[in-house]
């Protein structure tokens, strides 16, 4: 069985207004509903569009181009794509023909983009709808079926977000990202049948409802049921794919020109300015970090993921080196950043902090183990790490008689670990330098307490 997968990803582009009007995009979420809405926004009788807004254009382009897509130089013609639902006030959703098509990213081929206006918000349970969203712009990036796992889709889309991150082109708070899904499961040469999982709201739901969808769709080849096309919900709550609708297709949708917008014509010389100021992409910026601060692979894709990180990064390596330094990103900062599901940007970090944290540990006035217990006070209250590290009494390194005397003591008092590592349980070592560690508060070098206690245990 082999798993094809390919995406339609939904992003709202970073504007001031809405694509056919003049109402803002910023705080639509915050403000009243229905309080950022114009006759156009809600498509009362007789509105009209303004015209396509010009900032949309250039943030799109500015992805196409990052992607490596050809831009078309025709004329695109803006359609009505008819559907039903309460958040489309029209009845119709304006979408664009391609703006671009070709290009690649992660080795996943683009096939093509289009913009297109937002709906309103519908509340199910409810039954009200809130139309601030609606008009805000999109662009719509749709790949070719290219993967084969829900791994690399959440690659795929890492790389995606860190690109888009770079451009400052889309919007990045919650919501502001969708994605359709389509899977299918191919089996002994014969192509299977594809199901669309709709309106995923984030990177990582994704992955979770492709998870599902390809366990499903195994599990019902093996048992020899028939597939049905159709598309899917996906319940965020219990991480699983539901019936939603059989699927259309392009025909149900009775695309046709939208005589009230004009065809969107890209100019060129705009084009050709893009692609002098377009700034250093994340692929661009780990060739060069791994280049000439001789990090590893890994250490610079982790880095270079997040824009503020590798910014923070850079500014760091000015006075600490800049291989501890990336060895202190990519594991200590990035596990506690994760744990707290924080950007580097969300946080209260800043380069002169870690700079401070790590000139500590460089100076030996702390280690490692202390080093993030500092970090975890300035995560979550602010604590300098100077300051903290006075206040509770972890500065100093412990060596000598004092670590020789707390690694006698774990070995007294914890008899039966001693004979656990005796009897050939290797893990029995770790909790006796545990026990050491916590005893000194951090303070003990893990290496040295590690020999040391190999060595006494030898003679025991």
């Amino acid at each position: 069985m082999k798993t094809v997968i390919g995406l339609e990803i939904h992003l709202q582009l970073k504007t001031q207004s809405k694509l056919f009007c003049s109402c803002p995009t910023e705080g639509y979420r915050e403000a009243s509903p229905n309080s950022l809405v114009c006759p156009t926004c809600v498509s009362q009788p007789g509105s009209k569009p303004f015209g396509v807004n010009a900032a949309t254009i250039t943030q799109a382009l500015k992805i196409a181009l990052a992607l490596g897509s050809k831009i078309t130089d025709a004329k695109v013609l803006v359609q009505r794509k008819h559907y039903f639902y309460p958040d489309l006030a029209s009845g119709f959703q304006r979408t664009s023909k391609p703006i671009a098509t070709g290009g690649a990213l992660c080795g996943v081929r683009i096939r093509e983009m289009h913009i297109e206006e937002d709906p309103g918000q519908y509340d199910l349970r409810k039954g009200t709808v809130n139309y601030n969203r609606s008009g805000i712009p999109l662009i719509e990036i749709v790949t070719e079926p290219d993967m084969d796992s829900p791994d690399q889709a959440r690659q795929f889309l890492d790389e995606l977000k860190a690109v888009l991150d770079y451009l400052d082109a889309s919007r990045v708070e919650p919501g502001s990202m969708r994605c359709d899904a389509n899977i299918s499961i191919s089996m002994d040469g014969k192509e299977g049948t594809r199901t669309e999982i709709k309106n995923i709201n984030s990177f990582k739901g994704v992955y979770t409802a492709l998870s599902f969808e390809g366990a499903r769709q195994r599990s019902m080849l093996k048992n020899k049921l028939k597939i049905e096309q159709e598309t899917r919900h996906y319940d965020e709550a219990q991480g699983i794919t539901t019936l939603l609708r059989k699927k259309e297709s392009a025909d149900d949708y009775r695309y046709f020109p939208d005589p009230d917008v004009p065809p969107i014509e890209i100019s060129q010389t705009e084009v050709v300015q893009l692609k002098k100021r377009m700034p250093e992409l994340p692929s661009q910026k780990r060739e060069r970090f791994r280049k000439d601060y001789g990090i590893t692979e890994e250490e610079a894709f982790t880095i270079t993921l997040e824009k503020p990180l590798a910014d923070a990064f850079e500014e760091t390596t000015k006075k600490v080196p800049a291989a501890n330094a990336a060895r202190f990103f990519r594991g200590t900062l990035k596990k506690q950043l994760n744990y707290r599901s924080l950007d580097y940007k969300d946080s209260s970090l800043s380069p002169t902090t870690i700079i401070e944290l790590l000139s500590l540990l460089e100076e030996k006035q702390i280690t490692e183990k202390v080093s993030e217990q500092l970090l975890i006070g300035l995560l979550d209250k602010g604590l300098t790490p100077k300051e903290n590290a006075q206040k509770q009494g972890l500065l100093g390194v412990h060596g000598g008689k004092e670590i020789e005397a707390l690694v006698e003591k774990a070995i007294a008092d914890n008899t039966n670990a001693v004979t656990d590592y005796k009897n050939g349980k290797p893990e029995a070592l770790h909790f006796l330098a545990g026990q050491v560690m916590k005893q000194s508060k951090g303070k003990a070098d893990p290496t040295i307490v590690k020999k040391l206690l190999e060595k006494k245990l030898a003679k025991e």
